[in-house]
Parts: C-alpha cells; sequence; structure tokens
C-alpha cells in the first residue's frame, strides 16, 4: 500500500529559489495530480535538482523516492486543481459568464455523481465546450504560474528535451 505523501507547500525562505524548471514539466505533473481526486495522485518537486517524482495511490511509484522526500525543504508538492480554486469555482463563473441562464441547472449537476461529464455534455449541447476548454487552460495555467511564483519557482517556457 503506497502512502500519500503531503509537504507543506509554504516553507521556502525569503532568498531560496529552486532551480529553473520548464513550466510543460510543470504543467504535466500538474495534470496528473488533478487527474483524480486529491490526494491519489502525487507528484514531488525536488526543489535542488528541479526533478519530479510521480505517485499514484492506485499505481505506486515509478520512480525510486529518495529516502528524504518528505523533508519539506528539498521538496514541494506539486497542487491539485482545487488548492488553487480551480473545480467548481472555475465552473461556475464560466457559467455566470457565458451560460447565466444556466447557473441553476449546473449547481443541479454539481450536486451528483459524474458532474464535470453532465457539465460537459451541456456545454457541447449549447456551442460552448471549446470555449470551456480555453478558459479552463487559460486559468489553470495562470493560477499555476502564481503559484510557482508565490514558492519562488523559477520556470522556462522551453520544453525539456527528453
Amino acid at each position: 500500500m503506497t502512502k500519500n505523501i503531503v509537504l507543506s507547500n509554504n516553507n521556502i525562505g525569503e532568498s531560496e529559489q529552486i532551480m529553473n524548471v520548464s513550466f510543460d514539466d510543470i504543467e504535466n505533473a500538474f495534470y496528473f495530480v488533478s487527474s483524480d481526486q486529491k490526494f491519489m495522485n502525487n507528484a514531488i518537486l525536488c526543489k535542488e535538482t528541479g526533478r519530479i517524482f510521480y505517485v499514484s495511490a492506485i499505481m505506486g511509484s515509478e520512480d525510486e523516492l529518495p529516502e528524504d522526500i518528505e523533508d519539506p525543504d528539498k521538496y514541494i508538492n506539486i497542487p491539485h486543481k482545487n488548492d488553487l480554486g480551480l473545480g467548481r469555482n472555475l465552473v461556475t463563473e464560466f457559467t455566470t459568464q457565458y451560460l447565466p441562464e444556466e447557473i441553476d441547472r449546473v449547481y443541479s449537476i454539481f450536486c451528483g455523481r459524474g458532474a464535470y461529464s453532465k457539465y460537459k455534455k451541456l456545454l457541447d449541447n449549447q456551442g460552448f465546450l471549446d470555449k470551456w476548454f480555453e478558459f479552463e487552460d487559460e486559468r489553470q495555467k495562470a493560477a499555476l504560474k502564481k503559484w510557482c511564483r508565490r514558492n519562488k519557482i523559477r520556470y522556462s517556457d522551453k520544453p525539456t528535451s527528453r
């Protein structure tokens, strides 16, 4: 059984900065973490090397985790979308802006299971699905870049070469 690893994301000193990391790598880690319920998937960034370790509660870890992975002075968890206010808040903002007449329907959709798939079906039927994806992507990138700045993570917009 894989244990969940949770580190504080607020332990970076004023003068510390994490080495330069590709924003694509941070964004991919964010998508991994946000692809399931909170704490099911974790991505942990090493502040010294910029390496990202992936851990799944279901699949375990493909990476061999360092013994000191829980040291908040060396590692920081990549946030889940809910940590950045990008869950239902984002849905409410989009609906209010683009489909205000559907807000009550959207609230009722999010009271049950399968809410996001039902919401996307509603958007598709209304012709707003592509607009939603653009809106969501733009907001996620902005929130993730803000998180990086707040945590003094320098990132490059250049993709990493693998």
